[in-house]
């Protein structure tokens, strides 16, 4: 299997995205900006919506109950490394690359804790709390949020409801003002009431993502979960005004695997810990050679000049890094004891199917 090629993180990618819109509000940003052929797309207004479509590659833009959405595609934009939610959003929430925010993959090692975290649940992989974790500090100051603060604009999160506590949403929204949804309908109005100049909305909607995982692509449940986000963002485009730009994007794309194709990897078939699963594997220890033979994958060892997540790595990051990578090839997901082999959609690797996400803009 070849080695696949890092995402963009100079341009062509999310964080791209989330440092241009920075920039057109406040004058500066993080990270540089997207690339003028991208870029000239974006209109300069005062008061952004970005929607987030949790798990909609741009491939799936080709769905029957997609048209809305496939008919303002604009182009395509990387997702950053490895293409898991946490990953995405820490990159939103922060306007930096994994390599600046530390935020490196959807399980991490953490030294000063000696456990392997979930940052879904900000619990241990196998799902235990852990009440020393200092979520509010989890990522760097300033955040996306306090900075625009800092530039006179108002940054709010349209999220559902049921996130508004958890260790996740302190780690991400510190700094911005957290507006809860308990259904679709509630999240269009919520957004369509709130937004306006001087503001960045940014809206959340993990209904395809979902979907996708549990029941499949080509599942009625998908169908009925694209037909939702489709009309959703048909109601934006209709009822935003015109002095406000939306925009749509994606953290991550899906692939579906068979079954028989989902492989769980016992703790005692390798002396290495591994964090990171599913279509992907970060191996802390010397196994990684051996396992990337096993599974036909593609092994990399990883050192302070590894690409995979960005430019200047910081310490935070660094401490959280495996000693090798290795990439599964298409169509094979291996999951450690504490994966979900029930699941028939994965992401994680760097396949088109995973990397690429749309960039959706109201003309």
């Amino acid at each position: 299997m070849d080695i696949p090629s890092p995402p963009s993180y100079d341009g062509r990618g999310l964080v791209n995205l989330v440092a241009d819109i920075e920039h057109r509000l406040s004058g500066s940003a993080e990270a540089p900006t997207l690339h003028t052929e991208i870029g000239h797309n974006v209109p300069q207004v005062d008061g952004y919506v970005v929607v987030l479509f949790d798990g909609l590659g741009h491939h799936q833009l080709d769905h029957a109950n997609a048209s809305d959405l496939q008919a303002t595609s604009i182009g395509t934009l990387d997702a950053p490394f490895s293409t898991m939610t946490t990953v995405s959003l820490a990159t939103i929430a922060t306007g930096r690359p994994p390599s600046q925010h530390g935020l490196v993959g959807y399980k991490m090692w953490l030294e000063e804790h000696t456990t392997i975290i979930n940052t879904i649940h900000m619990s241990t992989a196998w799902g235990e709390a852990m009440p020393n974790l200092d979520t509010d500090s989890f990522l760097p100051r300033p955040n996306l949020w306090e900075r625009l603060v800092a530039s006179g604009i108002e940054p709010i999160v349209v999220q559902p409801g049921n996130f508004a506590t958890t260790g996740l949403t302190s780690a991400l929204y510190r700094g911005a003002r957290f507006e809860g949804y308990w259904s679709p309908e509630e999240a269009v109005q919520a957004t369509v009431d709130l937004a306006g100049p001087g503001r960045l909305v940014f809206l959340y909607l993990p209904h395809v993502d979902f979907s996708a995982h549990v029941s499949g692509q080509a599942s009625p449940e998908y169908s009925d979960a694209m037909r939702l986000i489709n009309r959703a963002w048909a109601d934006l485009c209709r009822r935003l005004p015109e002095n406000v730009g939306l925009i749509g994007t994606a953290d991550h794309g899906h692939v579906d695997i068979p079954e028989a194709a989902r492989i769980e990897l016992a703790a005692k078939e390798t002396s290495s810990r591994i964090t990171e699963d599913g279509r992907i594997l970060y191996v802390h220890g010397d196994d990684g050679p051996d396992l990337a033979a096993r599974f036909g994958g593609a092994h990399v060892a990883v050192d302070v000049d590894s690409p995979w997540w960005g430019p200047d790595l910081i310490e935070t990051a660094r401490a959280r890094l495996p000693d090798s990578i290795v990439f599964l090839p298409p169509g094979l997901a291996v999951l450690t004891p504490h994966g979900n082999a029930r699941l028939t959609g994965f992401h994680g690797g760097l396949t088109d199917e995973e990397r690429t996400i749309p960039l959706l803009i109201r003309s």
